[in-house]
């Protein structure tokens, strides 16, 4: 037997050529990146989208409008003459009379402060009883979530128009703007408050909420600065088209001839009195609804393109 050690076998290692600075490349960020959120990137896709410019301009325009109607209209639109009754356009009178011999385009300026009036107080009223319900809702959840959910569901139920039609029936002697707004905007929350409820749920779950809460901050605190904003994007989509179906819903009840009473204004009312006389000229009953119809398309325009901006998906297809 051999006392010879066995022989011991070496290999050699092969090392890959190393260079750290491609991992520090990828590990470090640019402090020159532009700062990102929700906000900033719907911003930055909005300002891409020329429908939003278009809508901006014509929402801006039906604005200035109702505020300063004299800077676009010298005549006074009560004062008609029956001896121009349905007359044609002539100096000064760019669309004519109607049926009263009053001046259409005057009359569609001073009516387009009462018509926007109306949509911003119902826009208003949706959107503070729809958050409240909405986000308490949501955030507490339990016995809360119960009874504020069935109190949306039992005014859901009820048509607004249909609501209104009947409220408006009954103050017969208290038509006015503020009446008819708050025959509108009554009704027509429950949609704003499910939404919400809706975005609350999703949000409240979140790992900021959880370090709020681990850290002592209230409850309702944390409702009002961590989820709300964070859950606030799709009311404010909703809250547009809100204000252009409240623009709607004021000329249909004032055709219907339970709106607004003559006296006031109104594109509703010009389109009701127009009516009578559609055969013989119509142009008095276009105008008007061309005015309603452009006001209209502009804030769902601007609702839409707010949507596709505010929704991560809708950009990245884009």
């Amino acid at each position: 037997m051999s006392n010879n050690p066995a022989p011991t076998r070496s290999a050699n290692h092969f090392v890959a050529p190393f260079d750290d600075t491609t991992l520090l490349a990828v590990d470090s960020v640019a402090a020159d990146s532009q700062a990102s959120n929700l906000w900033l990137d719907a911003w930055r896709d909005l300002r891409k989208r020329p429908m939003f410019y278009i809508s901006a301009v014509l929402i801006l325009l039906v604005v200035v409008v109702a505020l300063f109607p004299g800077l676009f209209s010298s005549v006074d639109p009560r004062a008609c003459d029956l001896s121009h009754s349905n007359g044609a356009p002539t100096g000064g009178h760019i669309l004519g009379y109607n049926f009263q011999g009053c001046d259409v385009y005057s009359r569609i300026i001073f009516g387009t402060s009462t018509s926007l009036s109306v949509g911003i107080i119902v826009t208003l009223l949706i959107g503070i009883l729809g958050i409240t319900f909405g986000a308490l809702a949501g955030f507490y959840g339990g016995w809360v979530d119960a009874v504020l959910s069935r109190i949306g569901d039992i005014f859901f139920s009820i048509p607004y128009i249909l609501a209104a039609v009947v409220i408006m029936s009954v103050f017969t002697a208290y038509r006015n703007v503020w009446v008819i707004s708050l025959a509108i905007g009554l009704f027509a929350w429950p949609a704003t408050a499910r939404v919400l409820r809706a975005e609350v749920l999703r949000v409240k779950n979140a790992d900021f909420v959880m370090a709020s809460t681990a850290l002592g901050v209230s409850r309702f605190r944390i409702l009002l600065r961590h989820i709300l904003p964070n859950s606030i994007a799709p009311v404010i989509v909703i809250t547009t088209i809100s204000l252009a179906a409240a623009i709607v819903a004021e000329a249909t009840l004032s055709f219907l001839g339970v709106g607004l009473p003559t006296q006031f204004m109104s594109w509703g009312n010009d389109i009701n009195q127009a009516q009578r006389t559609l055969r013989t000229a119509p142009q008095v009953l276009i105008y008007p609804s061309l005015a309603l119809s452009i006001t209209v398309l502009s804030f769902i325009m601007m609702g839409e393109v707010v949507r596709d901006a505010l929704d991560p998906k809708a950009r990245a297809s884009r």
